[in-house]
C-alpha cells in the first residue's frame, strides 16, 4: 500500500472513534448560542489555531451570510497584537484567559482545541469559563489529556498521531458549520 492510501485508511480509523452524539450535542449548543445571541470563544495552538481560525472563518461568513439570524463569533487566536503583547509581556499560558477576562459571560460558549489535549493556555482558559459560567466545548486527542476531563463536552479523537486527530477535528468543525450551512 502507497503512503497516501495508507494515510487515508489511518484517517478514516481515527475519524471512527468520534462520538457523533457529543457532535450532535456541540451542534446543539451552538444552535443555542445563535438563538440567545451568545459570543462563542475558540482557542488552539499551532495547527490548532489554524483550525479555530478557519472555523470561526465558516461560522462568522458560511453559516450567518444572508440569514436572519447570526454566529457572534471570534478566533481569540486572531487577535495578533493582544495575544504576542500578553505572550511577551506577562506568560503565553495567559494569552486566551486574558481575552476572555475582557469579553467572556456567564453562558457564553467556548471551544478549545488542543491535539495533545495538554495545551496550558487552552486550559487555562477552559478552567476560567468554566469559573464563570460558560459552557466549555473542546476537542482533544490521544487520551484527552488534561484537557478532555474539564470540558462539560469533550470530542476526543482517540489517536496517537497528530495529522490524524488535526484532520478529524477539522471535520467535527466541518460538521458543525455546514450543519448550519445547509440548514433548509
Amino acid at each position: 500500500m502507497n503512503f497516501p492510501a495508507q494515510y487515508k485508511t489511518e484517517v478514516l480509523k481515527a475519524l471512527e472513534t468520534l462520538d457523533l452524539e457529543r457532535v450532535n450535542q456541540a451542534i446543539e449548543w451552538f444552535k443555542d448560542a445563535r438563538a440567545s445571541g451568545r459570543q462563542i470563544f475558540v482557542c488552539g495552538n499551532g495547527g490548532s489555531a489554524a483550525t479555530a481560525s478557519h472555523f470561526a472563518c465558516d461560522m462568522v461568513k458560511g453559516a450567518s451570510y444572508n440569514r436572519s439570524q447570526r454566529f457572534r463569533i471570534m478566533a481569540l487566536t486572531d487577535q495578533t497584537a493582544t495575544l504576542t503583547a500578553y505572550a511577551n509581556d506577562v506568560s503565553y499560558d495567559c494569552v486566551f484567559v486574558e481575552q476572555l477576562r475582557n469579553f467572556a459571560k456567564p453562558d457564553d460558549l467556548v471551544l478549545g482545541i488542543s491535539g495533545s489535549g495538554n495545551s496550558p493556555n487552552v486550559i487555562r482558559a477552559i478552567e476560567y469559563a468554566n469559573s464563570i459560567g460558560c459552557k466549555t466545548l473542546t476537542l482533544t486527542g490521544r487520551d484527552g489529556g488534561k484537557l478532555g476531563p474539564l470540558a462539560q463536552l469533550n470530542i476526543q479523537v482517540a489517536s496517537p498521531h497528530m495529522g490524524r486527530i488535526e484532520d478529524a477535528h477539522m471535520i467535527v468543525c466541518h460538521m458543525i458549520g455546514y450543519y448550519f450551512m445547509e440548514e433548509k
